[in-house]
C-alpha cells in the first residue's frame, strides 16, 4: 500500500477500479476537468471520477483508493460555495444512480433516502402525505440531500424545521479504512458491542466529548445558524448522537450511504406579509418583534439588491410588487387554511401599525404573486454576480451570522468594513435567523488584491465573532472559511477539531485540505494571479462582456441551477443526468479549454478539444440558460462561436451541410417537390444526412407559400411585411395562409419581403457564422426602405424571430439598421397584442393544450400568446412544464441523438399530447415541436395562427 506522502499509481488505481466498480470509472481529462471546481472561488483537478450505482460500489471504490492510498471526495449535486466539492481525489458523484427515495412513513414522519436525492424529489414526494423536510437552500430544485448533510444547510424555512442536523434522525456511513456504520442517538452501545475498530470510534468519541466539554459550552455560540466547525456539541454527554456529529463534516470525515430524515407537517396555507422599511439596517433592528409573531420564514433584502436585479433585467415585474421602502422583510406564515395564516399576519399588522416607525406592509394574498416576489429573494446571486458596467462579484463572505438581536448592529458595521476596503455589495438572507448572504466584489487575479481579500477575511471574521456570531451560518467552511476557524473557536477546540477527524479518517484521505488543516482561503484559487486565458478572436460579438470571451466564460458561477428537472434549461442534462450535459459543465468545460495552458490546466487543444466537442454535440441550443439561468450563461452563443473554431480544424460532416442550408435545399426543391421528397426519402439520402432510422423526414409542400400570395390592399391600419420563414413556406405553408386572413380581417396590408431571404438558423448549429452573418447582411440589405420606413415585420417562427433578437446584435453589432430590423420585429401574438387589440375572434374550441417553443418561451416571452388563447378566445389552457420537445431543428433528425431527443419529448410533452382529450386543441407554434408532436403521436397540432384563422367570426 502506498504511504501517505507516496505518489498515486494513477492508471493502476483506475484499472482497479474498472474491475471491481459496476458503475462509471471516469479518469479522462475531460471528466477530470469537469468536476475541477464547484460554486466557489477555488479548482482542484481530481485523479479521477466514479459514479456508483450501489453501496457496493461505493464500498469497492473506497477499497481501491484505500489500496493505492488515493484521497476520497463525496459530492451531490456540486453546488457548494466554500471549495467542499473539489479536491485533488478521486470524486464520488451520487446524483446520476444513488438518487432514490427509498421509503416515506408518514405515521413515522420520516424518509429514507439515498445520497444523490435532490431535495425536490423528496419534497415533493412527501407533499403527498401532508409532510415536507424543512430546510430548504435557494438550490432546492437541484441539491442533493447527501450535499445538505455534509454541509448542514439551511434555506428559509430553517425558521420552521431548524438546519439539517435538527432533521438527521439515522445515516449508514463509510469510512476510509472500509468500516461500514449505521449512525443515529444510540449507535455508540452497538458500536462498543460490535468490538475492533467501531468500538475505538465510539470511545475515542466519547473521551473527546468529555475532555472538551467546558470549551465546547463556551465557545460555541448558541445561535439559530451556525454551520462553523465540526458539530462537537453532540459529543456532549447529555446530547450525544454520532449521526448529528457527522453532520456538517463535508466528507472529510465519513461517506453517507443513506439516512432517514425527519418530515415535518407541510402547512396546507401559507400567507407572506412584505414589509417595507427606511433602509436593511431598520428591517434588521426589527427582527425580534416579527420573529414573536410566530413566522415560518423571514428574509431580507436591501435596495442594492432590487437595483442590482433592475440593472441585470432580471425578473423586473416581480420587483414592482415590492412596498415602498429601502429595506424589505418577506414574513410567511403557515396554518391549516388560509384565513389562520392570513390571521396571523394581519395580527403582525396591527401590532406593527402602532408604531411610530411602522413599515410599508402589504400582504400578498395571490399564490402567483407569492412565488414572484420569493424569486426576487431567490434571485440574490444572480441579480449581483454579474451586474452590468461593475466588477464581477465572488463569494468569500458569502453567509455570516450573527443573533437574530444584533442583526442590525452586525450590518451596520459590515458596511462600515465594506466601505473602508472599497468593496460595494448587495445585503441579503435569512434575517429571521440572524444569516446574512452577499458578494463582494473582490480583486483575485492580483497579488495585492488577493492580500487585501485575505487582509478583509480575517477582519470580518473577527467582527462577527466580537458579537457572538458564526463565520458560516449556511454553507459551511470548506476552504474559504477554514483558516479563519482558529478566530472563531480558538487553539483548544481547532486541537480538537483535528482529533474528530483524525479519529474517523486516520489516514487522513477524506477531502483532505478542507476544515481542518485546511488550504490557506488565497490557494487554489480557479482565477489567482496565474490567470491568463488563451486571448481568442470570435466571431459573435459578446456585448454584455465587453467583447471579451474570457470573461465570457467567467460568467458560469458553478451553482447548478441548470440540474434541476423542470422548465427549459438543459434538456438533454434531464435525459442523461451527464453533468457534461449541463450547461455548467458545458461552461466549465469551456473555461478549461481557454485556460489549458496556465499551471494546472488539462485541456490542451484549445478550440479542436474533443471534450468541449462532445459536451456540446447534445446542446439542444434551446436558449433555456439564458433566460432560466441566474447569470445569463449563453450555452447557444458559446456552442455556435466553438463550432465555427472547431471546424477551421476539422471537416465539417455532409449531414451538419445538409441541414445547415436547408433554405437553399428547400428552394431547389421547390421546382419538383414530388421528386425531391422521393429522392430525400431514398436510403442513400438518408445515409449521407445521418437521419434516424425511426424519423420520417418533412415533406415540401405541392406549392410554396409565395409561389400562392396575392397581393391585396388593407383598410387603413397600415402595411405589414410578414416573413414567410422557409420552414412554413415550403413545408406548412397554410400556417402563412392563415396569417394573411388574420392581419387583413385586421385591416392591413400584408407585403412580402424580397424572395430569397433567411434568417439563418440552421447555420448557427452547424458553426457557419460567417454564412449566417452574410444572410443577415442580406436582410438588413434587401429590407432597407421599410425599416427607414418603420414598417413591422412579423414572423410566425420562434426560431427566426430569436435570430433577429438575439443573435442580429451578436453579428452586426454597429449597424443602425440591424438595430431597427431588431426593433421592428415582432411574432403574430405580440403584434397583434399591440397594432389589433380590437380584432374580433370567437371561441374555435373548449381547451387547449399550449406547447411554447423553447425560444418562445426563454428569450421571447409568450405572454402575448397566452393571452390571446386564454382572454380573447376563451380557452382553458394547459400549459405543461413541457421544457424542450427534443427535436430542435435537426437535432432529432440524427441518428446518433434520436435517442435524447425522443427521451426530451417523453419527459412531458408528448405524455400530456397523448392525454389531451380528443376536442382539445393542441398548439405549437416552432416547426420543430410540431414535427416531433406529429412523428411521435397521433394528433397533428396547429400554428396559433390557424387557431386564429378559425377563430375569425364569418363575414
Amino acid at each position: 500500500m502506498s504511504g501517505p506522502g507516496a505518489a498515486i499509481d494513477v492508471a493502476a488505481l483506475e484499472q482497479a477500479l474498472r474491475r471491481t466498480v459496476q458503475g462509471e470509472v471516469r479518469f479522462d481529462d475531460g471528466s477530470r476537468a469537469l468536476y475541477a471546481a464547484d460554486a466557489s472561488n477555488y479548482r482542484q483537478v481530481p485523479i479521477g471520477v466514479v459514479l456508483p450505482e450501489t453501496v457496493e460500489d461505493v464500498v469497492a471504490t473506497v477499497a481501491a483508493c484505500r489500496q493505492f492510498g488515493a484521497p476520497v471526495l463525496p459530492r451531490g449535486g456540486g453546488t457548494s460555495l466554500c471549495g467542499q466539492c473539489c479536491n485533488v481525489a478521486v470524486v464520488l458523484d451520487f446524483s446520476k444512480y444513488m438518487h432514490r427515495v427509498l421509503a416515506i412513513d408518514p405515521q413515522a414522519r420520516t424518509a429514507r433516502v439515498q445520497p444523490g436525492v435532490v431535495l425536490d424529489d423528496l419534497r415533493d414526494q412527501a407533499k403527498e402525505h401532508g409532510l415536507t423536510f424543512a430546510p430548504d437552500p435557494a438550490t432546492h430544485t437541484h441539491n442533493t440531500l447527501g450535499g445538505m448533510i455534509g454541509n448542514n444547510s439551511c434555506g428559509p424555512h430553517s425558521v420552521m424545521g431548524g438546519e439539517t442536523v435538527h432533521n438527521v434522525i439515522a445515516l449508514q456511513v463509510l469510512t476510509y479504512d472500509g468500516l461500514l456504520l449505521t449512525l443515529d442517538a444510540t449507535a455508540e452501545a452497538r458500536m462498543q458491542a460490535a468490538g475492533g475498530r467501531a468500538a475505538e470510534i465510539a470511545s475515542q468519541l466519547k473521551a473527546l466529548g468529555a475532555r472538551h466539554a467546558a470549551a465546547i459550552r463556551e465557545r460555541f455560540p448558541p445561535i439559530p445558524r451556525r454551520v462553523s466547525g465540526y458539530n462537537l456539541p453532540a459529543l456532549l454527554p447529555e446530547s450525544f448522537d454520532l449521526a448529528k456529529a457527522v453532520v456538517g463534516s463535508e466528507g472529510t470525515c465519513v461517506i453517507v450511504l443513506e439516512a432517514t430524515l425527519r418530515l415535518l407537517p407541510d402547512p396546507k396555507s401559507r400567507t407572506l406579509l412584505v414589509l417595507g422599511y427606511p433602509s436593511v439596517y431598520e428591517a434588521a433592528d426589527h427582527i425580534p418583534e416579527v420573529m414573536e409573531a410566530g413566522p415560518i420564514a423571514v428574509e431580507g433584502m436591501d435596495d442594492r439588491l432590487v437595483q442590482d436585479m433592475k440593472r441585470t433585467h432580471l425578473h423586473p415585474q416581480d420587483v414592482k410588487l415590492l412596498p415602498k421602502g429601502g429595506g424589505w422583510l418577506l414574513v410567511e406564515f403557515g396554518g391549516d387554511t388560509r384565513e389562520e395564516a392570513d390571521a396571523k399576519a394581519r395580527k403582525l399588522m396591527d401590532k406593527l401599525r402602532g408604531k411610530d416607525d411602522a413599515p410599508e406592509m402589504e400582504i400578498i394574498d395571490d399564490a402567483g404573486k407569492e412565488k414572484q416576489i420569493w424569486r426576487v429573494r431567490e434571485a440574490g446571486l444572480g441579480a449581483t454576480a454579474h451586474v452590468p458596467e461593475q466588477p464581477i462579484t465572488w463569494e468569500g463572505w458569502e453567509d455570516s451570522s450573527v443573533p437574530p438581536a444584533k442583526l442590525g448592529e452586525y450590518l451596520r458595521k459590515l458596511r462600515a468594513l465594506f466601505d473602508r476596503y472599497g468593496y460595494g455589495c448587495d445585503l441579503y438572507g435569512h434575517f429571521g435567523q440572524g444569516c446574512v448572504h452577499t458578494r463582494i466584489d473582490f480583486d483575485l487575479e492580483t497579488a495585492d488584491g488577493i492580500a487585501k481579500f485575505r487582509r478583509f477575511l480575517h477582519e470580518a471574521a473577527e467582527l462577527v465573532v466580537s458579537l457572538g456570531g458564526s463565520i458560516s451560518g449556511e454553507h459551511g467552511d470548506g476552504q474559504s472559511k477554514a483558516e479563519l476557524l482558529p478566530i472563531m473557536f480558538g487553539p483548544d477546540l481547532i486541537a480538537a477539531f483535528e482529533e474528530f477527524k483524525a479519529i474517523w479518517d486516520p489516514q487522513g484521505r477524506m477531502n483532505p485540505g478542507k476544515i481542518v488543516r485546511a488550504f490557506r482561503a488565497d490557494e487554489n484559487l480557479r482565477i489567482g494571479p496565474t490567470y491568463r486565458p488563451e486571448p481568442v478572436e470570435t466571431v459573435m460579438h459578446f456585448a454584455a462582456d465587453s467583447g471579451d470571451f474570457g470573461r465570457t466564460l467567467l460568467r458560469c458561477v458553478g451553482v447548478g441551477e441548470c440540474r434541476k428537472k423542470k422548465g427549459s434549461m438543459c434538456p438533454s442534462y434531464m435525459a442523461t443526468g451527464e453533468e457534461m450535459h449541463s450547461t455548467r459543465g458545458r461552461a466549465h468545460l469551456l473555461f478549461e479549454m481557454l485556460n489549458g495552458g496556465r499551471q494546472g490546466g488539462i485541456l490542451k487543444q484549445g478550440w479542436r478539444e474533443p471534450a468541449v466537442k462532445e459536451a456540446l454535440d447534445l446542446c439542444l441550443s434551446c436558449k433555456g440558460c439564458k433566460a432560466e439561468c441566474p447569470v445569463h450563461v449563453d450555452m447557444a452563443a458559446y456552442k455556435a462561436e466553438f463550432l465555427s473554431h472547431y471546424y477551421e480544424h476539422h471537416a465539417r460532416p455532409l449531414s451538419a451541410k445538409v441541414f445547415a442550408y436547408i433554405d437553399r435545399w428547400a428552394r431547389l426543391g421547390a421546382h419538383a417537390p414530388g421528386l425531391a421528397n422521393a429522392l430525400a426519402n431514398t436510403s442513400l439520402a438518408r445515409r449521407l444526412a445521418n437521419v434516424a432510422p425511426q424519423r420520417r423526414m418533412p415533406r415540401l409542400a405541392a406549392r410554396t407559400f409565395r409561389a400562392g400570395f396575392r397581393p391585396q390592399a388593407g383598410c387603413g391600419a397600415g402595411a405589414v411585411l410578414l416573413w414567410p420563414d422557409t420552414f412554413n413556406n415550403h413545408f406548412h405553408p397554410q400556417v402563412l395562409d392563415a396569417a394573411v386572413q388574420v392581419l387583413r380581417r385586421a385591416g392591413h396590408e400584408v407585403r412580402l419581403p424580397p424572395a430569397g431571404l433567411c434568417c439563418g438558423r440552421p447555420l448557427y448549429e452547424a458553426g457557419l457564422l460567417d454564412e449566417a452573418r452574410a444572410y443577415l447582411k442580406r436582410i438588413v440589405e434587401a429590407l432597407g426602405d421599410d425599416l427607414r420606413a418603420g414598417t413591422p415585420i412579423v414572423l410566425l417562427e420562434p426560431a427566426c424571430q430569436s435570430v433577429l433578437q438575439e443573435e442580429l446584435p451578436m453579428m452586426l453589432p454597429h449597424d443602425e439598421q440591424a438595430k431597427r430590423l431588431r426593433m421592428q420585429s415582432l411574432l403574430l401574438p405580440d403584434f397583434l397584442q399591440k397594432h389589433a387589440p380590437g380584432l374580433e375572434l370567437n371561441p374555435p374550441a373548449s381547451k387547449a393544450l399550449v406547447h411554447g417553443h423553447c425560444h418562445h418561451k426563454g428569450v421571447l416571452g409568450m405572454d402575448a400568446e397566452l393571452s390571446l388563447l386564454r382572454d380573447r378566445l376563451k380557452l382553458e389552457l394547459d400549459v405543461p412544464d413541457s421544457g424542450c420537445c427534443g427535436m430542435a431543428g435537426s437535432f432529432g433528425f440524427d441518428n446518433d441523438k434520436y435517442e435524447v431527443s425522443i427521451a426530451c419529448g417523453e419527459r412531458v410533452l408528448l405524455p400530456a399530447v397523448r392525454s389531451a382529450e380528443s376536442g382539445t386543441l393542441v398548439i405549437a407554434d416552432g416547426f420543430s415541436c410540431r414535427e416531433q408532436i406529429s412523428q411521435c403521436t397521433e394528433r397533428e397540432p396547429m400554428h396559433l395562427a390557424e387557431v386564429l384563422a378559425r377563430a375569425l367570426p364569418p363575414r
